[in-house]
């Protein structure tokens, strides 16, 4: 059975979009929890990762078999992460927003799915601090096809990315993180690089831009947070790429109406 969101009923297709969100966040859990221990995301089915135990199609439902279940595994009765419901209520909602931005079109699962590839960088990224290249760079060369062939320029709704803007977009995104990386020596991972790649063939130049101003400030507001309160160091590891995801997704959902309301100051 091939499932198609109800286009003549806006309170159903945003259902229908909100509830995909959910099942797609239960996929990125399993993404989030494979990738960085080398796993594959396809076999073997999925497991509770304490006692092993197979999880029934019934256990596997998105949000609600975490809340029947009382968050805790049903064979060995270990607490579940809040992170998988969180994850798959995140996606919902996201899938949601987006809708509202752009429609029904054929741009929009492509940007339904860098939507979900930021969310799971975000959540590796927190407990790692690795962004993995089995995200990033597939991402950058779907995005430079996609903007080429058919995306909209989330700056200006009514143009077309177009191959220049896409790739100007990767390679700003590639060369200026590249650079920021070799100056820090170190203080940033190749990881950031392929990810803003990624970013910048999807949301083109003024995008890399937008994702790194709104995520710098993103972290300078946690950073001084978690120094002030938390009694960290200036030194201390804080993983750039969820700030830079969250630039990302303000560029992706509030690029236009940024850019719209910067300018309106210089007129």
């Amino acid at each position: 059975m091939v499932l198609s969101p109800p286009l003549d009923n806006p309170a159903v297709l945003y259902a229908f979009f909100f509830i995909l969100g959910l099942i797609v966040g239960s996929f990125a859990n399993v993404c989030i929890y494979r990738l960085p221990r080398e796993k594959s995301i396809v076999n073997p089915p999925s497991a509770c990762p304490r006692c092993g135990a197979r999880i029934k199609p019934w256990d596997n439902i998105p949000v609600l078999s975490y809340i029947f279940l009382r968050g805790r595994c049903r064979r060995c009765g270990e607490p579940i992460s809040v992170i998988y419901p969180l994850v798959e209520v995140m996606n919902g909602i996201l899938y949601v927003l987006v809708l509202y931005k752009y429609g029904i079109s054929w741009a929009l699962p492509f940007f339904l799915a860098l939507g979900s590839a930021l969310l799971i960088i975000t959540f590796i990224d927190i407990e790692f601090q690795i962004i993995p290249d089995e995200i990033t760079i597939p991402g950058a060369i779907i995005g430079i096809i996609a903007g080429w062939l058919l995306l909209p320029d989330p700056f200006a709704r009514s143009m077309h990315m177009g191959i220049m803007t896409t790739l100007i977009g990767a390679a700003l995104g590639f060369g200026l993180y590249y650079v920021v990386a070799v100056a820090s020596r170190g203080g940033m991972g190749g990881g950031d690089i392929k990810m803003m790649a990624m970013v910048g063939a999807f949301l083109g130049w003024k995008g890399v831009l937008l994702t790194t101003f709104t995520g710098s400030l993103f972290g300078s507001v946690i950073g001084l947070y978690l120094m002030v309160f938390k009694g960290k160091g200036r030194k201390s590891k804080i993983p750039f790429g969820p700030f830079l995801a969250l630039g990302a997704i303000v560029s992706l959902l509030y690029g236009q109406e940024i850019a719209n309301w910067y300018l309106s100051g210089w007129r």
